[in-house]
């Protein structure tokens, strides 16, 4: 539970770094919550040995969301999908705090090797995330981009393949 309190308080964070002023009452009722929740609790189930049961709310989160994460994955605390449509996230990636994920964003393994993401990630739409990457701490992902290399701390990657435009003044 403590995660996904803190995932709505990110995400009602990132409402107010937008300009608006909303209270956790309209997060939790905001798009892609209900795939936050789903999410934790499929993790909370496989943690304690209940597989079973997290097979079905994967399904719900890939039926009422549209998204598809594994059972496997583990992201930190402050989990934000924006809009989950479209979201696939393989079993295997881990990832750190604050990561905020756009609708149709692909975070899939290659050979058996899965990204591992650091904290304070924003991920845009659209975008691919391939392989035994590592991103950095402090990486804005551009819409559309493909990520099929490490990518390090404090940057702005775009394109196909990605590519750094800028250091993150952060």
């Amino acid at each position: 539970m403590k995660f996904f309190i803190s995932d709505l308080k990110q995400k009602q964070a990132v409402f107010r770094a937008e300009g608006y002023q909303v209270s956790l009452l309209r997060v939790l009722v905001s798009d892609g919550t209900s795939a936050n929740a789903l999410y934790r609790i499929t993790s909370w189930l496989v943690k304690y040995h209940l597989s079973p049961l997290a097979l079905i709310t994967l399904w719900f989160n890939r039926v009422i969301n549209g998204c598809v994460i594994g059972a496997g994955v583990k992201f930190s605390y402050g989990l934000v999908l924006m809009h989950p449509v479209g979201i696939v996230i393989n079993s295997k990636v881990s990832g750190g705090k604050n990561v905020i994920i756009e609708s149709g964003v692909v975070i899939g393994d290659e050979k058996g090797q899965a990204p591992l993401l650091g904290d304070n990630i924003f991920i845009g739409s659209g975008a691919k995330i391939i392989g035994g990457v590592r991103i950095g701490n402090n990486v804005k992902i551009g819409a559309n981009a493909v990520v099929v290399k490490d990518v390090p701390d404090n940057v702005t990657v775009v394109g196909i393949p990605a590519k750094i435009i800028q250091g993150n003044n952060q």
